[in-house]
């Protein structure tokens, strides 16, 4: 079967992938809608000392499956989750004496398609290192990108995001993922990849007029990407497709390319708000105590936390000092010593988590990854004995194979000791969160914590760009709450008390356009209370039982509906480029809903925290009007009556 073409269409038909052996490598094609997105790709593997896995390849009998899977997920944009696709099993074997086998396993569903490489179980072939996955996304024509690029594989996957044709694009970069391309007619594709478990992060380089995989390497070294027992897998390439963008920002595909859960008692999993004082600078007011780290400067946001029903208090530290014992010059700058089981000899963490939970407030302590790491199960331990609720966990900085088998066994672990984790300074998320749903969200995400040293605020066009690119992948922690908005001429670098670009209700939308299931109340308490708009924030969730987008269009606007229980949620944000946009309410179940509607005003303008409240009465079939300023901004709570 060498010259016999494999194709694979999506349940409604619209996706095409068609799939050949040639001599030098196998080969695939994407098209859509009869468009072709992706030309005559490669696929293929090097492995150090045994070899390629590419030419002189014969295809056995392809198996196909038809898929229907329902889940429901413990976090996510959606509840419940009806995953329809059309899968294809191709073997390869080598014709060479090795005979080793690999399987192309390749899903097509309506939004999206993937593939990865399997290593099934065979007699010759128990082990492999591997030096280079050389997958090839061959880009048809000449489409616009938007795309984070990095010089090397270490860092923080912060970034502002590059526009540009595909031509344009530098060959010595690596393009982390999600990437997003627009073609003609506006045909949007995203590529990413799903179930990141045991292997190493995926970017993509620029490769003879193409794309290719580029894995970052373990440690110490450059050659070897991934060392793995056999059977294994690679994580799924995913490429999500549509001619209408918003349809990738519902999309649910890189969860139903994960496992179920594997923590079978998830009751304890309560997502929520949290405070976050280490961004607004550790603000506090006049006081009868010394500031620091100590039971009276946590009392403060507990307190506020309890009194405006924020779920989760943030422990971090004071002053750039965490609150546990160690002898290191700041947060993030490792020393010799430091120890997570025991907290500074000025704080009694046993009595903050006691007056938290007298409060009905959860506790979450901030750690650096290289002082809770090596005593995980202590910590976990005392953590639980505590009656911390969980964490986050910072300055990864890193997606080798070794870094992503760490944070897999940090999720395990702290699934034990009914521990959550927020994970900072990390690589996007790849629907993990269907497996732990202890994952609460990922950073990964150039944010508003860069308001407190840039000299110039994140632009409403950076957060457009990282709805329309790095949401893709999944939750992002992007510390939102910032309550003092300026024109952009009026900013000043503040790391006390930051400022914002973008106006108030920008930033209340923010809270239903972002995805994340532990979003921040960052600001310090007397930035909230008794200020517009704080009201939304008290009230609207983190977590949704269904998203729709109903207005999207790529460094200009965007405009998400979400549902959680029978209220729906609506968020709108704007570019700089003041405008007027309509939202059809036609998805709305039949009834009446009580409508709650911020937004801007002809006063926003010299007063980015300026907005109006509106209350009405709203109903299927009407149609809202969303006026909005200069990094403007809307958002309605919709309650059902």
């Amino acid at each position: 079967m060498a010259q016999k073409r494999v194709t694979l269409k999506s349940p409604d038909g619209n996706i095409l992938f068609s799939f050949t052996v040639t001599k030098q490598k196998p080969v695939y094609q994407v098209s859509y809608k009869g468009k072709q997105l992706i030309q005559n790709s490669g696929l293929g593997l090097a492995f150090k000392d045994s070899g390629n896995f590419a030419a002189g390849l014969n295809m056995l009998k392809p198996i196909y499956k038809t898929g229907n899977e329902q889940y429901d997920l413990v976090l996510g944009k959606t509840k419940h989750v009806n995953s329809n696709y059309q899968e294809v099993t191709i073997p390869l074997v080598e014709s060479a004496a090795a005979k080793r086998t690999i399987n192309i396993v390749v899903r097509a569903f309506n939004d999206g398609l993937a593939f990865r490489y399997e290593f099934p179980q065979q007699k010759n072939w128990t082990a492999y290192t591997l030096t280079d996955e050389n997958t090839e996304f061959n880009i048809a024509g000449n489409p616009q990108l938007r795309v984070l690029q990095f010089d090397n594989y270490i860092s923080a996957h912060e970034g502002l995001y590059d526009k540009m044709s595909f031509n344009e694009l530098k060959e010595n970069k690596l393009v982390d993922l999600p990437a997003l391309f627009e073609f003609p007619g506006k045909v949007y594709m995203a590529v990413t990849e799903a179930n990141l478990r045991d292997y190493s992060g995926m970017y993509l380089g620029k490769h003879n007029n193409g794309l290719i995989s580029k894995l970052s390497p373990l440690p110490g070294q450059q050659e070897i990407k991934v060392k793995a027992i056999i059977p294994h897998h690679t994580p799924w390439r995913v490429m999500m497709i549509s001619d209408r963008v918003g349809a990738l920002i519902e999309s649910n595909i890189l969860t139903s390319l994960n496992e179920p859960s594997k923590i079978k008692d998830v009751s304890w999993i309560k997502p929520g708000k949290t405070s976050f004082h280490w961004w607004n600078g550790d603000v506090l007011p006049d006081t009868s105590f010394m500031p620091g780290v100590n039971f009276e400067t946590n009392k403060y946001y507990i307190d506020f936390c309890a009194r405006n029903h924020i779920e989760y208090h943030s422990v971090i530290g004071y002053g750039g000092f965490a609150w546990y014992s160690n002898n290191w010059p700041g947060y993030g700058e490792p020393g010799t010593y430091a120890d997570v089981t025991k907290p500074v000899g000025s704080l009694d963490m046993q009595r903050v988590c006691d007056y938290a939970k007298q409060k009905g407030v959860g506790i979450h302590v901030w750690v650096h990854w290289h002082a809770l790491y090596p005593q995980l199960d202590s910590a976990f331990t005392q953590f639980e004995k505590w009656g911390i609720k969980g964490m986050m966990v910072d300055f990864l900085n890193r997606d080798d194979q070794l870094m992503v088998k760490i944070q897999e066994e940090i999720l395990q672990k702290a699934a034990q000791h009914h521990l959550f984790i927020q994970f900072h300074g990390a690589y996007k998320p790849t629907g993990l969160s269907r497996t732990y749903p202890n994952e609460f969200t990922r950073e990964g995400s150039y944010n508003y914590e860069n308001n407190k040293w840039r000299t110039t605020g994140i632009s409403p066009e950076h957060d457009l760009d990282i709805a329309f690119t790095r949401l893709l992948a999944g939750p992002t922690d992007y510390h939102l709450g910032g309550f003092r908005a300026v024109p952009p001429n009026d900013f000043k670098t503040h790391f006390i008390r930051p400022m914002m670009i973008g106006t108030r209700c920008h930033m209340l939308a923010m809270y239903v356009v972002m995805e994340s299931y532990l979003h921040m109340v960052a600001d310090y308490p007397q930035a909230y209370e008794g200020q517009p708009g704080f009201d939304f924030v008290k009230n609207v969730p983190t977590v949704w039982d269904e998203t729709k987008v109903l207005n999207a269009e790529p460094g200009q606007y965007l405009t998400l509906a979400r549902r959680h229980g029978n209220d729906w949620y609506i968020g709108t944000i704007n570019n700089s480029q003041p405008r007027k946009l309509t939202i059809p309410l036609n998805f709305l179940p039949d009834g009446t809903y009580k409508a709650e509607v911020y937004q801007d005003d002809n006063e926003t303008t010299k007063d980015p925290n300026h907005l109006t409240k509106q209350n009405s009465t709203l109903k299927n079939g009407d149609i809202l009007t969303a006026p909005l300023g200069c990094g403007g901004g809307q958002v309605v709570r919709l309650v059902k009556q």
